[in-house]
């Protein structure tokens, strides 16, 4: 059973991989259409061997070490990160049983907030003034709207009445959690925005200030292995916010569509909105999002408590 445990998390993991490599390549089709212009569309049908080519680029080039860097946290930073990103994937519900376990919301919280030190590390490890305010910014976002996502997520839980993801997709059988809490799934995708670093809320890669942010001195595999954890965490945010507001299975087409769907939201956005300023990102997670996620709180608290005197 632990051999086969073993072997569905490498295939799952594998899986991701690939999904990230082309996810890449979606992000910048629509981002060329976008900005009327085609995206990559030389190498193999419509460029899609272009992710391949950027990953043999990547890799093949010369690793640069910067002399004042602390080299073992600075090598490292990029390896953990990724593995951060992929262990995550464990807590996926599939019906099969092999990958599941009973407290894997609890797991996923936990594994998210071990990816602010990575970003924190790779920052301060680099020894450059740019890396170091990217890393500060990043932790200081990640760590503000982790509250309101762990809020949401524990409204949830109240409502399922389980630590367990697979019980949301039990729960969603006949209705959307969507249709049931709609402020609150805008609250949770604008989260998971901020939590991914992505646009309109990239302080942590802002280039027109911290010329690449955290991972200014990065190049070839540091930067290719920064660059997948990132789009893993996209696609596992992708996979949480479809499962939870979404409903169905793991097993089925249809969920894996609005995966997809949730994903190019994310470019969609990136293609469409500003950068942020700094202080209303603050303002935002802490006088919007803050309130919102305790006062749904409550209401599901109130809601379940009604009902179980009401089954007495």
């Amino acid at each position: 059973m632990t051999s086969l445990m073993i072997v569905s998390y490498i295939i799952l993991i594998i899986c991701v991989l690939v999904a990230v490599a082309f996810v890449t390549l979606l992000e910048r089709k629509i981002l060329g259409y976008i900005q009327i212009r085609k995206g990559p569309n030389k190498l193999g049908f419509m460029g899609l061997l272009q992710p391949f080519a950027d990953a043999v680029k990547l890799f093949t080039k010369e690793q640069t070490y910067p002399m004042m860097s602390n080299f073992l946290p600075y090598y490292l930073s990029p390896v953990f990160g990724l593995f951060v990103s992929l262990i995550v994937w464990s807590v996926s519900p599939y019906d099969l049983g092999f990958i599941n376990f009973n407290m894997s919301v609890l797991f996923f919280l936990c594994c998210t907030s071990l990816g602010v030190y990575t970003t924190m590390s790779a920052g301060w490890s680099s020894n450059s003034k740019y890396s170091l305010l990217g890393s500060l910014r990043a932790v200081a976002q990640t760590i503000s709207y982790e509250v309101s996502l762990a809020l949401i997520l524990l409204s949830f839980i109240f409502l399922v009445g389980s630590f367990d993801l697979f019980m949301f997709s039990c729960f969603q059988q006949y209705i959307w959690l969507i249709w049931l809490a709609f402020p609150l799934g805008m609250v949770r995708f604008v989260s998971c925005l901020a939590e991914t670093n992505r646009t309109p809320f990239d302080f942590a890669e802002g280039e027109s200030e911290l010329v690449s942010g955290f991972n200014t001195e990065y190049s070839s595999g540091g930067f290719a292995l920064i660059f997948m954890a990132e789009y893993a965490s996209i696609l596992f945010m992708s996979m949480l916010f479809a499962l939870m507001f979404l409903g169905g299975s793991l097993n089925s087409v249809g969920f894996y569509i609005k995966m997809v769907v949730v994903a190019f939201s994310f470019v969609w956005i990136r293609g469409t909105l500003p950068r942020f300023r700094y202080d209303k990102l603050m303002y935002l997670s802490w006088k919007s999002f803050l309130p919102v996620s305790l006062d749904y709180l409550i209401f599901f608290m109130g809601l379940k408590y009604i009902c179980f005197v009401m089954i007495l």
